[in-house]
């Protein structure tokens, strides 16, 4: 049975976690190459940044979808916490491989919004590694949930939509 997300589409993972990440169940990529920097002694990406792709991707989405960032903290004294991120390894990507990092808002609830997100070698249809991020919206200082603002709710179904 396949796991809806709120737009109707069919999620990446279904309930119980299992992978069904496909290049096409994304909207948006972002592609980078993999530095020097960031291999460890066995020619392969260190573990660590597979999050910093993520945020890089989360970043480009925002980016991509014209949502400010810097104005939702500075000027409407709201940001997002980090709860719970993911990662699981599949394949090992080495020194100077181009990829394509595809991302998806998966799940957007009241105050949470939980990103899936997938490497892939450019142009290839084989996921890499796959991982979850969930932030939490809080008003800043307080550590307190927040509703998500009505406007990048709107932005996220809006671009998400099938």
């Amino acid at each position: 049975m396949a796991f809806m997300n709120m737009n109707g589409t069919v999620a990446p993972f279904n309930r119980e976690g299992t992978c069904r990440m496909k290049r096409d169940q994304f909207n948006f990529f972002h592609e980078l190459r993999v530095r020097y920097a960031e291999v460890d002694s066995q020619g392969i990406v260190f573990n660590a940044h597979y999050l910093t792709y993520f945020d890089t991707t989360i970043t480009e989405y925002m980016r991509n979808i014209k949502y400010d960032y810097h104005t939702l903290v500075s000027k409407r004294g709201l940001d997002f916490h980090l709860v719970k991120s993911t990662v699981e390894y599949l394949k090992p990507i080495g020194f100077d491989e181009l990829l394509e990092i595809g991302i998806s808002a998966y799940r957007i609830g009241k105050s949470s919004l939980t990103w899936s997100l997938g490497i892939f070698k450019k142009g290839a249809p084989e996921c890499l590694a796959k991982g979850e991020i969930v932030w939490v919206c809080s008003q800043v200082g307080t550590n307190k949930s927040h509703p998500l603002p009505e406007d990048l709710v709107q932005l996220l179904t809006e671009w998400e939509k099938p």
